[in-house]
C-alpha cells in the first residue's frame, strides 16, 4: 500500500497520468530514486523515459531505445525481417499518402489491417473486407492514432482470418542473459482487445513452442533489450509470425507468475537495481494452469460499448493461494469516462486446466457485481462453453459463438424461480416495515388480490414465467411455477443488506439479492457451498399488468450510448441518410464509437457539434421516418 499520495491533475488523462512534466515534478518533490511506469499511460513512451534518465531518475523499463525501436509498428517489424523472424507480409512505408496506402492494400488484397504505427490496445485498428470499405476506416485509424498517440501514422499488413494470439514473456539482465517465461494464450478478443488469458497455451506441440520461444529471445536481443518485455505473434496453425513487442509489464502478466512461482514485478526491480536475472532459462518450470478474466464496463449486447456510472454493489471473491483479483474499484466508486473500463482482473490457478477453469467459474460466480452493465456473465458463459473448455479456439472466437453465447436464455429452474420471488417479497415487505407501513406483505391495497382459507396470494410474472405465491405463515410461502408439478415451500429470511437464507423444501440455500434499476440481482450457493446460480430478473410485477408498450412514433431520437466527446457529425439538416450510414462519432473510454443510422430517414434536427461534452442519453439528432 502506498504511504504517501499526490495530486496528479485534473481527470483528463493529458492533464494526469500522460502529463510527463507534472510526474517529473511530483518525483523531485517526493525525492524518488525511481519510477515504475506500471502499464498504459506512458509506459512505453521513449521521451518520458528520456526525461527520467537526464533528471537522474531510475525509469523502470528497457532502454529508450529499445522503446523507440519497438513502439513503432513500422520499424520494429524491419527490425524483425533484419533478424530472420517472420512477419506478415504488408507496407511499412514513409509515403503515407491516401493514394499510396490505396494502392498497397489493392495490392495485397483483401482482407487487410491498417493499424496505427504507434499503435496499441486494439486502437488506431480497423480491419477493411473490399476496397470501398478504405477510405473511411482509413479516416478513422488515423483520427484515433492522432488521438491518442500524436501521430497519424499508419501501416497495412494482410489480415489473417481468425488465428491465435500467443505472446512470449521474456526479461533480460544487464549481463547478456535473456530468457522467456514460457507463452500465454491472449486469443479471446473482442474489438482486437483481449477478454480471458490463459498459461500455457494449449493445444500447441512442444517443437512449435521452442521455436516461438526462442524467436523471442531472438526479438529482445536484435534491440538490446532489458528489463520485462512481451514477445506478441499471431498463430496460424503451425506457421507463427511477429506482431509486436510490448515494452513493459502486461496486464495479464499474473498469469505467468502462476505458472512460473516468480513475482516479475521483483524482477524489475532487481533487474533495475543492477542485479543479474534470479534464474537462467533451464531452470524455468511451469507449474499448473492459469486463466484470468477483465472484467470491463461494457454491454456485451450492444456491441461491447463501455460503460460509466456508480458500482452500485461490489462483493470481490474469497482471496486465496489460488485466486486472485486485481481491481482498484470498491462499491458506491464512479467508472470514469476518461479512462479504460476495466473494472477488474480475475486470476485463478489451477493443477491443470480442467482444474483452474473450474476454479474460474467459481470466483466468477462469487464476483457480485451491480450498478452498470458489465461483461462478468459473458465471461462466466465463454468458459462453460464447450468450444473454450476443449481449446478449439482463436482470435475469432466471439464473431464464431458470441451470438449463441450471448443470446443464449438464462433458464431459471423453477427452485430458482421460487427463490427470486420470495427475494423480493421479502424486499417489499422489509422497505414497507422501514416506512413505518403494514408489516403485513398482503395488506397493501396493490398487493392483494385475493384471500383463500386465510391465507393471502399474489400472482407474479417473472420472466415471463407465471408464478403464485402464497403466504401460509410469517416469512414462509408456498410457491407454484409452470414448470415444476408440486408446489415449493419456501421460508426463512433477508436481512436489510440484502443477504438471505432461505430453506426450499429440504434444502438450505444463502446468498445475496439486490434490487436496482428494476433489476433484483441474486447471488446464491446451496448448503455445500456450492454456487448453484447466479441471476437477474425484471421486477417481478403483476401478471396482470405485464404487457408491451407499441409505439405510433414517426420519428426517431439518436441518443448517445454512453457519456464522452462528440468528434465528427457526417449530416446536416434536411440529409437523407440511409441504413448504417455513419451519424456521429463520439469518443469515449479511449475509444471511437461510430454512431449510424439505424433506418432509411430525413435529418430534421441536430443537437450537437464537433467539440461539444454530451452525457449518457444525450440527444445527438431527430431523424423523421418515412
Amino acid at each position: 500500500m502506498a504511504t504517501e499520495s499526490y495530486y496528479m491533475g485534473p481527470s483528463p488523462a493529458r492533464s494526469s497520468y500522460l502529463n510527463g512534466t507534472r510526474i517529473l515534478q511530483i518525483c523531485r518533490q517526493a525525492k524518488v530514486e525511481a519510477v515504475h511506469p506500471g502499464y498504459g499511460f506512458l509506459s512505453e513512451n521513449a521521451d518520458f523515459a528520456m526525461e527520467c534518465r537526464d533528471n537522474g531518475i531510475q525509469f523502470i523499463g528497457p532502454p529508450v531505445e529499445a522503446i523507440v525501436s519497438m513502439g513503432s509498428k513500422s520499424a520494429s517489424k524491419e527490425i524483425m525481417i533484419a533478424a530472420g523472424i517472420p512477419v506478415l507480409h504488408g507496407y511499412h512505408g514513409d509515403d503515407q499518402s491516401d493514394s499510396r496506402l490505396q494502392i498497397e492494400a489493392d495490392s495485397m488484397g483483401y482482407p487487410i489491417l491498417i493499424k496505427a504505427v504507434l499503435g496499441g490496445g486494439g486502437k488506431g485498428m480497423r480491419i477493411v473486407t473490399n476496397r470501398n470499405e478504405f477510405p473511411e476506416a482509413l479516416e478513422a485509424c488515423r483520427r484515433e492514432a492522432q488521438s491518442f498517440f500524436k501521430d497519424s501514422r499508419v501501416l497495412l499488413e494482410k489480415y489473417l482470418n481468425n488465428p491465435r494470439h500467443i505472446e512470449y514473456q521474456i526479461f533480460a539482465d544487464n549481463y547478456g542473459q535473456i530468457v522467456h517465461l514460457f507463452e500465454r494464450d491472449c486469443s479471446i478478443q473482442r474489438r482486437h482487445q483481449k477478454v480471458i488469458e490463459e498459461a500455457p497455451a494449449i493445444n500447441v506441440i512442444e517443437s512449435l513452442r521452442q521455436k516461438m520461444g526462442e524467436a523471442a529471445i531472438h526479438a529482445a536481443k536484435a534491440v538490446g533489450y532489458i528489463g520485462a518485455g512481451t514477445v506478441e505473434f499471431l498463430l496460424d496453425q503451425d506457421k507463427f509470425y511477429f506482431m509486436e513487442m510490448n515494452t513493459r509489464l502486461q496486464v495479464e502478466h499474473p498469469i505467468t507468475e502462476y505458472i512460473t512461482n516468480q513475482d516479475l514485478v521483483e524482477w524489475q526491480l532487481r533487474v533495475a537495481s543492477g542485479e543479474k536475472l534470479p534464474l537462467n532459462q533451464e531452470e524455468l518450470e511451469i507449474h499448473g494452469h492459469a486463466i484470468e478474466a477483465r472484467i470491463y464496463a461494457e454491454s456485451p449486447s450492444k456491441g461491447f460499448l463501455p460503460q460509466s456510472g456508480t458500482l452500485h454493489h461490489v462483493r470481490l471473491p474469497p482471496v486465496s493461494r489460488r485466486v486472485r483479483v486485481d481491481t482498484g474499484f470498491e462499491q458506491n466508486d464512479e467508472i470514469s469516462v476518461f479512462y479504460d473500463s476495466m473494472i477488474a482482473k480475475l486470476v485463478v490457478h489451477g493443477e491443470n486446466r480442467r482444474d483452474a477453469i473450474n476454479r474460474l467459474r467459481r470466483a466468477l460466480k462469487q464476483y457480485q457485481i451491480v450498478g452498470l452493465p458489465t461483461n462478468h456473465e459473458l465471461a462466466l458463459r465463454i468458459c462453460s462453453d464447450p468450444a473454450f473448455v476443449s481449446g478449439q479456439f482463436d482470435t475469432g472466437f466471439l464473431e464464431k459463438h458470441g451470438k449463441h453465447i450471448l443470446l443464449a436464455p438464462h433458464i431459471l429452474s423453477p427452485s430458482m424461480q421460487a427463490i427470486g420471488t420470495v427475494c423480493f417479497l421479502l424486499m417489499t415487505q422489509a422497505q414497507r416495515r422501514r416506512k413505518k407501513e403494514s408489516t403485513d406483505p398482503w395488506e397493501s391495497p396493490s398487493l392483494r388480490y385475493f384471500r383463500s382459507s386465510g391465507t393471502y396470494i399474489r400472482v407474479l410474472s417473472v420472466d415471463g414465467n407465471a408464478v403464485t405465491a402464497e403466504c401460509i405463515a410469517h416469512d414462509t410461502f408456498r410457491v407454484h411455477t409452470a414448470e415444476a408439478t408440486d408446489a415449493f415451500d419456501v421460508c426463512g429470511t433477508l436481512s436489510s443488506s440484502g443477504e438471505f437464507s432461505l430453506k426450499v423444501d429440504e434444502r438450505q440455500y444463502k446468498g445475496t439479492a439486490v434490487l436496482h434499476s428494476r433489476q433484483l440481482h441474486v447471488f446464491c450457493e446451496d448448503d455445500f457451498k456450492q454456487y448453484v446460480d447466479v441471476f437477474q430478473i425484471e421486477t417481478p410485477k403483476s401478471a396482470a399488468f405485464a404487457c408491451k408498450e407499441k409505439s405510433t412514433v414517426a420519428n426517431e431520437k439518436i441518443l448517445t450510448p454512453m457519456p464522452g466527446k462528440v468528434i465528427q457529425v457526417y449530416v446536416k439538416k434536411g440529409d437523407t441518410v440511409a441504413l448504417g450510414q455513419p451519424l456521429v462519432v463520439i469518443e469515449a473510454m479511449k475509444m471511437e464509437h461510430v454512431i449510424k443510422a439505424t433506418r432509411s430517414a430525413e435529418v430534421e434536427t441536430i443537437s450537437c457539434q464537433e467539440g461539444d461534452f454530451v452525457s449518457d442519453g444525450h440527444i445527438l439528432l431527430n431523424l423523421r421516418i418515412g
